[in-house]
């Protein structure tokens, strides 16, 4: 791993200065000052006019420039937040929060699949062995009796052999836990959906790494909590912010990717996972542990839900290191949360599917699972390798066995810029926004090395990569050139 004292180029928070917004208000007749305010607000940051992350003007600023009283300014950016468009953090400020929709509308490609170098996606490499042994599994399914997975509909936490088999599987990655706790789920991001809907209300701070997985910050406006990103060095959240934040109070649970963070690649070390897991414990607060990437890792880490029974949940798949397609994964909850999750999971899609389900446990029996994982292994290492040779020193921060590379931005170029110049030369590439958990980042562009890609057309890609971020961008692009 690329380890620098500050990889992220992290800003300070404190550092953000208020955005210059003065806006007229024309009050509507029957309509309270508030509620015009708040619907300026609103149009305001639809238009583009306020951009995600900006920082407000204070409550009391904002009141004298518009000859309001502060309460009418307080409750306008309440009502502002709580429909999803700012996000106000005690002791620091208002911020305007990044829409979930806008941020699938960017993500979408205008180009097919066939057309373009898909830098965009994180995924599993694949390859003629996983076209192979997805063909053979198919036909051993085909042959022999599918009565035992194909007609159960219960029960509801997956099948009884499935679950001891997961076991088995859990025992690599560190984690020790009975069948009652372990459920079968749809993938990662339906395991990390289970685990938040068992403990968070309406209004619960959830943390975060200050760039994390997009799919987190849509649970929230599911889910209704408030996400907090905080600041990171090249081993993850830092234990300093994370007592403070945790100090403050409000904080019902921590989300994390300690390993092969998406989009960062960070890993957290030993010490640092037990540091994260006594500082939760203290605080009573819940971690859920995305490890979608810890099989990769080799290395004897620790798993943090090992070190809170009662406070860990514990969520990992096979998408990611396996097999793109094989949506099935494993999710560990504290041993009081068995029967609440199972719950959830029977009125948001009943069950896991039992079918990827058999797959997956045939896979872990007969090893193929494990000669698929060590295949992702190689090819990681080999892309990295090709990425570093081309990319240099544009590369912030990624790590030998990740599947991405976080690229810092040349000064001349802003981050819509170059990825509209890359897309224009038929290579997506994905932007800081959808990762920005809260205010205070550097900004980068990730990219993914894995999918159908082989490595010629990889480092076309990367080459195409390098070029745009060595030229100047076009007249109507230049934003920091004096």
């Amino acid at each position: 791993m690329r380890r620098q004292a500050n990889p992220l180029n992290l800003v300070p928070i404190a550092a953000t200065k208020p955005v210059a917004w003065r806006p007229h208000l024309s009050k509507q007749r029957g309509e309270t000052k508030h509620a015009a305010l708040t619907e300026r607000i609103i149009a305001d940051i639809d238009a583009g006019v306020l951009k995600p992350m900006d920082r407000m003007p204070t409550h009391r600023d904002l009141a004298r420039e518009l000859g309001l009283s502060v309460q009418t300014v307080s409750l306008s950016y309440k009502e502002a937040e709580r429909l999803g468009y700012l996000s106000g953090e005690i002791g620091r400020g208002t911020f305007v929060k990044t829409r979930v929709t806008d941020r699938a509308g960017r993500m979408m490609l205008d180009h097919s699949a066939n057309e373009v170098h898909d830098l965009s996606i994180i995924r599993g490499v694949y390859l003629d062995a996983h076209e192979a042994a997805s063909r053979e599994i198919l036909r051993e399914l085909s042959e022999g009796d599918n009565a035992s997975f194909m007609r159960p509909c219960r029960p509801i936490a997956g099948l009884d052999r499935h679950r001891e088999t997961a076991r088995i599987w859990l025992r690599t990655l560190g984690v020790t836990a009975g069948v009652e706790r372990v459920l079968l789920t749809n993938g990662a991001a339906h395991g990390i959906f289970l685990a938040l809907s068992c403990i968070v209300r309406s209004g619960d701070v959830v943390l975060s790494e200050n760039l994390t997985d997009h799919g987190i910050i849509g649970l929230s406006n599911i889910l209704g909590f408030s996400p907090k990103g905080l600041p990171t060095d090249n081993e993850g959240i830092l234990p300093d912010a994370l007592e403070a934040a945790c100090a403050a109070g409000g904080v019902r649970a921590l989300v994390l990717i300690p390993t092969l963070n998406n989009p960062t690649g960070h890993v957290a070390g030993a010490e640092r996972r037990r540091q994260i897991a006594a500082i939760a414990a203290r605080h009573g607060v819940f971690v859920i542990e995305d490890e979608v990437y810890r099989p990769l890792i080799e290395e004897d880490l620790p798993s943090i839900t090992e070190m809170l029974p009662d406070l860990g949940f514990f969520v990992t798949s096979f998408t990611k290191v396996v097999l793109t397609g094989l949506r099935v994964g494993y999710l560990v909850v504290p041993p009081a949360y068995s029967i609440r999750a199972a719950s959830i999971l029977r009125v948001s899609s009943w069950s896991g599917t039992y079918l990827t389900g058999e797959i997956a446990t045939r896979w872990v029996e007969n090893g193929t699972a494990q000669r698929l994982l060590e295949i992702q292994r190689d090819e990681a290492k080999a892309r990295q390798n090709i990425a570093t040779e081309i990319l240099g020193d544009h590369i912030a921060s990624s790590h030998p066995l990740s599947l991405c590379a976080w690229l810092k931005v040349p000064p001349h170029w802003s981050e819509e810029g170059l990825v509209r110049s890359l897309t224009n030369q038929k290579v997506a590439v994905t932007p800081s926004e959808p990762f920005i958990a809260g205010p205070g980042h550097g900004g980068g562009i990730r990219i993914c090395l894995g999918g159908r890609l082989n490595h010629a057309s990889l480092a076309k890609a990367l080459t195409t990569v390098r070029q745009a971020f060595e030229q100047l961008p076009p007249v109507y692009d230049v934003g920091s050139i004096g």
